[in-house]
């Protein structure tokens, strides 16, 4: 029962929000998070968003790494840049170096379709356009039955489920957050490439609050500035 009612909230709440686009986080021209593995800080992952004539990029950063008794076991840096044009999403690549190991992805808009265009370096193809890039920031995530990697390209197939109602503090702060949980529908995955995921936004702004995961590991995004 209680998941039914869990499952009504959720449809209610997407209902509500059937117009949701980046233009929800008009106000905000920069989010940092600290990553946590294991409750130490390992490292970062940065936004910064421009706009102009109704035109939006976000470039985003995300850096860390795993030590050991003052050595580096695990280097991780990732630089990308996604596009929208009048809230309408346009195009995304990033390069990353994943412990020495170089990966891409470059998504561009197929002018006949309007459907996605991947190069990445695990799936070159085309893509419905009603995916989303899994960037994390924008709570439209919750309503797709597919996001992309950011990294690599690969198209995720994922069922989300809405948890419920949850506080969440991050030092002294108190956040009233909707809680989510991201996984594979694919149930032949290995167990590295399934995705779970628990993804916590604000109660009316979907400000991208805090994200955990366990592999190897357990591992979580908080928020650190909003501005």
């Amino acid at each position: 029962m209680k998941k039914f009612l869990l499952s009504i909230t959720l449809i209610l709440l997407l209902s509500s929000e059937n117009n949701a686009h980046v233009d929800h986080y008009s106000k905000y021209n920069y989010l940092e998070y600290e990553l946590f593995r294991n409750n130490k800080l390992i490292g970062y992952h940065k936004y910064k968003f421009y706009r102009e004539n109704g035109n939006l990029k976000i470039d985003n950063e995300v850096s860390f790494k795993i030590t050991k008794l003052g050595v580096d076991l695990y280097k991780y840096y990732a630089k990308g840049l996604e596009t929208y044009e009048n809230g309408v999403f346009s195009g995304f690549k990033s390069e990353t170096n994943q412990n020495k190991k170089e990966k891409y992805v470059n998504i561009s808009i197929d002018p006949n379709d309007k459907n996605l265009i991947i190069d990445g370096s695990s799936y070159k193809g085309k893509a419905d356009k009603n995916m989303i890039i899994g960037t994390w920031w924008n709570h439209e995530i919750v309503q797709k039955k597919a996001q992309i990697s950011a990294v690599s390209g690969r198209i995720i197939e994922q069922k989300v489920e809405f948890i419920g109602k949850e506080e969440v503090k991050i030092g002294n702060k108190t956040y009233n957050t909707l809680r989510f949980n991201f996984s594979s529908s694919d149930p032949s995955l290995s167990r590295d490439k399934k995705l779970n995921t628990d993804i916590w936004y604000e109660e009316g702004t979907y400000l991208w609050i805090k994200a955990a995961f366990d592999k190897t590991g357990y591992w979580e995004y908080r928020l650190k500035k909003a501005e």
